[in-house]
């Protein structure tokens, strides 16, 4: 995963060296709860933007950010490359602590009425910043939608939960919240409706989204929410023991102790240079994804604070406990080419089945265990031994797509379908087209389908992609979704794409496969054993609060 990071991350800064410098016309003067802000016109002229614009103050690290920044006279809304601080390299970290801006994207075209707002939760995000030269405006806002983007912690400095006032938790999540409050608050300054939010994300970002459908500090901030390829009932989205864990990265720096005020000391006194330097090494044959450890969680009760998260996300959307708006939800048909392209060679040696079962699986004996890790091993590798072959990557990558996505997102939209009355839109992403760079980055482009993160590239412009390629699929796929802003209905009777995508029901699970040809198909495919087999071992062995 850590690869990854790094691989985006390089992307966007060999972009920025290769940018022009050169300053753009200027957009009006916007006034904000905050003050005065001014932008500047896109060089293609298709949009005005306003970037860098604080929403929120980090003055405590591990804590909330103090809300409504304040400045004299007018601010430069120019800078959309500020970034929350990461570890970049091993050995160079980019950023700052005080980080949490937001960016504001408007179509040039004059409207009569307030406009629809796209909130997007960037991928990776747990790791980039929200800039135009990764996640562009151009494809979306063509179509008389406004998009916000934004910064917020994420990792240690975003989720180290102690149990103590100094370092509560979900802090990230809080950030989210503050920065859906500005948007709330100044949004129809730049003309967009406060009343008509979508929330949306990929990945990791897609998880977060479906936090704030479970947490009551979020009601009433939006009105729809796009889930890509991430649930937070997968088994990587939450923290069950944030304390051991912070014990752990302690041990990683020459301390053993697992007291949270020592441990907020130790933390809070080195640099963040220093701090993001160190992690928590991934336990010996498990996955790559395993070493995404500082994930949101369950919170303690701490006078004085409000948490974000009372209860886990299965509990919550299982009793119905959580905010009720439409939703599209899905995932992508290759999720795991991506996660195994991260692997090197001396970690697939060492991979196993039992070493790498999923941490929200909880087995009343070792023995059921090496069951189902047998059975795992004949479902996805037919009893063959792993080996550097990609026709042997290939099918391990579908254990951990399965795993870490897919089964987590059809869990979810059955769970939807029994709980939520507002119309629940399920999708498989299936395009392979010339944008399918998450597959293509790591050597399997000749496999079929679309891997993790595939179909980001179709929804967001790039200084760094070709102008004009792909054009007829990208403007069906943002129609989809910038109609589901507008209408709550991504196929709405004025729509001409085909076939028109219904709502799934308990009595027609169907989803759009979204693809050259779109088509209507069961959201359970009788025809995959492996899913199946998941769906009831989870019913047997998912971990209980």
């Amino acid at each position: 995963m850590e690869n990854y990071l790094m691989s985006l991350s390089t992307l966007v800064l060999t972009s920025l060296l290769v940018t022009p410098l050169v300053l753009q016309p200027t957009a009006a003067v916007v006034q904000l709860s905050g003050g005065q802000v001014e932008g500047e016109v896109a060089p293609d002229e298709t949009h005005t933007q306003y970037c860098g614009i604080p929403y929120a103050m980090v003055t405590h690290r591990f804590q909330e950010a103090d809300p409504n920044p304040n400045w004299e006279g007018v601010y430069n809304a120019r800078n959309e490359h500020i970034r929350c601080s990461k570890r970049f390299t091993p050995n160079r970290n980019l950023g700052d602590e005080d980080c949490l801006t937001a960016n504001v994207y408007i179509p040039v075209e004059p409207s009569d009425t307030l406009r629809p707002v796209m909130v997007f939760f960037y991928a990776g995000g747990i790791s980039d910043d929200g800039c135009s030269i990764t996640y562009g405006p151009k494809y979306l806002v063509k179509h008389g939608v406004i998009l916000v983007t934004f910064n917020y912690r994420a990792h240690l400095l975003g989720f180290l939960s102690l149990g103590i006032k100094e370092a509560p938790g979900n802090v990230g999540l809080k950030d989210q919240v503050q920065a859906l409050k500005w948007v709330k608050r100044n949004i129809r300054a730049f003309g967009g409706d406060p009343d008509n939010v979508t929330l949306f994300g990929s990945s990791v970002e897609s998880i977060t989204v479906s936090y704030h459908l479970i947490s009551p500090m979020s009601k009433g901030l939006f009105n729809r929410a796009i889930m890509q390829s991430g649930s937070a009932l997968a088994f990587w989205a939450l923290q069950f023991q944030p304390l051991e864990a912070a014990g752990l990265l302690a041990q990683q720096m020459g301390h053993t102790t697992t007291d949270p005020k020592e441990i907020y000391n130790l933390f809070n006194n080195m640099t963040v240079f220093d701090l993001l330097g160190y992690r928590i090494p991934k336990k010996e044959g498990d996955v790559v994804i395993s070493e995404l450890v500082f994930m949101p969680c369950i919170e303690k009760k701490i006078e004085g604070v409000e948490p974000f998260l009372s209860d886990s996300p299965y509990n919550l959307i299982s009793q119905g406990k959580y905010n009720k708006v439409p939703v599209i939800i899905g995932f992508n048909s290759a999720e795991g080419l991506y996660f195994w392209g991260l692997e090197n060679n001396t970690r697939l040696a060492k991979i196993d089945f039992y070493n790498a079962m999923p941490r929200d699986l909880t087995f009343p004996s070792d023995e059921e265990k090496v069951k189902t890790a047998n059975r795992l091993n004949e479902l996805y590798m037919a009893g063959e031994k792993i080996t550097e072959e990609k026709s042997s990557l290939e099918k391990l990558s579908r254990f951990e797509g399965d795993a870490a996505i897919t089964y987590p997102v059809l869990a979810t939209i059955d769970l939807f379908l029994q709980t939520l009355s507002k119309p629940v839109y399920a999708y498989k992403f299936n395009y392979d087209g010339l944008f399918n760079f998450a597959k293509k980055m790591y050597g399997f482009s000749e496999y079929p389908g679309a891997s993790h993160a595939d179909e980001l590239f179709y929804l967001f412009s790039s200084d760094t992609l070709p102008l004009n390629a792909e054009k007829k699929f990208i403007d069906k796929f943002t129609t989809l979704w910038t109609n589901f802003a507008k209408y709550s209905d991504p196929t709405p009777a004025s729509s001409s794409i085909s076939p028109r995508w219904e709502p799934a029901t308990v009595e027609a699970p169907r989803l759009l496969l979204i693809d050259k040809k779109n088509s209507m198909e069961p959201i359970w495919d009788d025809s995959n054993e492996a899913l199946r087999f998941w769906n009831t071992t989870y019913a047997l062995y998912r971990r209980k609060y």
